[in-house]
């Protein structure tokens, strides 16, 4: 059954917000190794809201805390755009007090590849998905 859901991640685009880098590569290789196309990673807001602009993703990877910023503003864009994500981080929900990070799934830090490959299966399983 693993095999199955991970089939159904091939081609997702997912954009990847992380600040440190040895945790953007480890994650943008295990997209790659579901079949994802990985856009980013990026390890500012900035950049991510401006990739965003440029990049429509099925579905985004968001850390929390992106050195001095919080990715908020992100997750924000993303709901607006009817974008799903899932956090990428140790805190719990009573720890996250934005509105826009409220019902995003938690896929741990480090990533938690089968919580991750069910968050995927979920993107693809949403009505126009």
């Amino acid at each position: 059954m693993q095999g199955d859901v991970a089939k159904s991640a091939l081609g997702l685009r997912v954009l990847v917000v992380e600040d440190e880098f040895l945790i953007a590569m480890e994650t943008e290789q295990m997209l790659a190794d579901l079949g994802c196309i990985v856009i980013g990673p990026v390890p500012t807001v900035a950049r991510a809201l401006a990739l965003f602009d440029r990049e429509k993703p099925d579905f985004a990877i968001l850390d929390v805390n992106l050195g001095r910023e919080r990715s908020t503003p992100v997750a924000e864009a993303l709901r607006a755009g009817g974008v799903p994500f899932a956090l990428a981080t140790g805190y719990n929900g009573s720890q996250l007090p934005e509105k826009a990070f409220r019902n995003a799934p938690h896929l741990g830090k480090p990533l938690d590849r089968n919580l991750l490959v069910r968050a995927l299966a979920r993107v693809r399983d949403r009505p126009g998905g």
